[in-house]
């Protein structure tokens, strides 16, 4: 049996080569985190299952083809929210209107699409399709997001390397206006937990250093700034009036006050109000209002102790002795002085 495949020594003629033998992964794949939600926020995961679209047309929707198609014909942008329909007016921080699902707005079609993906349980040849495919740039953002949201985060990086430099754009903002390549999409949902007033689950702070060390290597760093910041550098790109503004950017708060002090017209540019008598008439009025709140303090204090050392003498007048004798041998002698006949007719008798 000279012409039977041999398994074991072509492994070894593998391995004398040099090569890695990289681990055969299945084509299943498992939900990491709630396997209910698909680790969605509460308001928008209650928003899709009281959806009508969600409902009625993607129940209709059974295999992941239709899915796929229905991505090509419906889906026109990745925000969570359909555009005007975000009720904000009130609330503030991330998490506003979080207690109540009227406060939400319109689910948008891309979230609608997103769970029903979930609820079909992708394989892993599923969604490399979707990350790979070639007819719509929203169909390969919904397979970034679905690995995001449903694959644990020790595997994220495996997942997303081969496409850290592609350079297809897709405008993810509702309404437009937000344009950023499949690389720069990657590389936001890695570094950021923000998308769109929703978040996505958190990546532990070991992996997350990992996977910015993994970054750096291919020279892309200083994403990891403030809330939804990459996309807004997107939009100044966008913007034509971006080489103005940068202008006035560069501009130093030195340089801003004597441009204010110039066009002025009642200050001229040659003189200017100096800054230490301001600072020393602050310092004058913070003192004064100091001795006038010791003054008062003590001008209370002062009138609560004679309050109660006159009282304390009007009890020591009340329980005194002496004062209540004097006061009997007083009425005696008031006695005897207003009634002298009584004494009279008493000594004749």
């Amino acid at each position: 049996m000279d012409g039977q495949y041999n398994e074991d020594a072509y492994e070894e003629e593998y391995e004398d080569q040099g090569y890695e033998a990289k681990p055969k992964l299945g084509n299943t794949l498992t939900c990491w985190g709630n396997p209910r939600t698909m680790n969605l926020n509460h308001l928008v995961l209650t928003n899709v299952q009281n959806s009508p679209y969600f409902k009625v047309r993607l129940f209709e929707l059974k295999t992941y083809h239709e899915v796929v198609d229905e991505i090509y014909y419906k889906v026109d942008h990745l925000e969570p929210w359909e555009r005007g329909t975000r009720k904000t007016a009130g609330q503030t921080g991330m998490c506003g209107g979080v207690r109540g699902v009227g406060a939400g707005g319109v689910v948008s079609t891309s979230f609608c699409i997103l769970f029903k993906l979930f609820t079909l349980k992708l394989t892993r040849k599923q969604v490399n399709g979707l990350l790979n495919h070639t007819d719509s740039p929203f169909i390969r953002g919904l397979g970034v997001m679905y690995i995001r949201y449903t694959q644990a985060p020790k595997d994220l990086w495996n997942w997303y390397e081969p496409y850290l430099e592609d350079e297809e754009e897709i405008d993810v903002k509702a309404g437009g206006g937000c344009v950023m390549t499949i690389g720069m999409m990657i590389r936001t949902v890695l570094t950021k937990l923000d998308w769109f007033s929703t978040l996505f689950p958190r990546i532990p702070v070991p992996i997350q250093k990992e996977i910015d060390e993994g970054l750096s290597e291919y020279g892309m760093t200083g994403l990891r700034r403030g809330r939804d910041e990459p996309l807004e550098d997107h939009n100044q790109y966008n913007n034509p009036d971006r080489g103005s503004r940068a202008g006035s950017l560069k501009n130093s708060p030195a340089e801003q006050r004597s441009s204010r002090d110039r066009g002025s017209k009642h200050r001229s540019p040659d003189v200017r109000r100096p800054r230490s008598r301001s600072r020393e008439h602050r310092r004058q009025r913070s003192r004064s209002r100091d001795s006038n709140r010791r003054r008062d303090e003590r001008s209370r204090r002062s009138g609560s102790r004679d309050r109660k050392r006159s009282s304390r003498d009007k009890d020591s007048r009340r329980r005194s002795p002496v004062r209540s004798s004097r006061h009997r041998s007083r009425s005696r002698d008031r006695h005897h002085r207003r009634s002298p006949e009584s004494h009279r007719s008493y000594r004749s008798r």
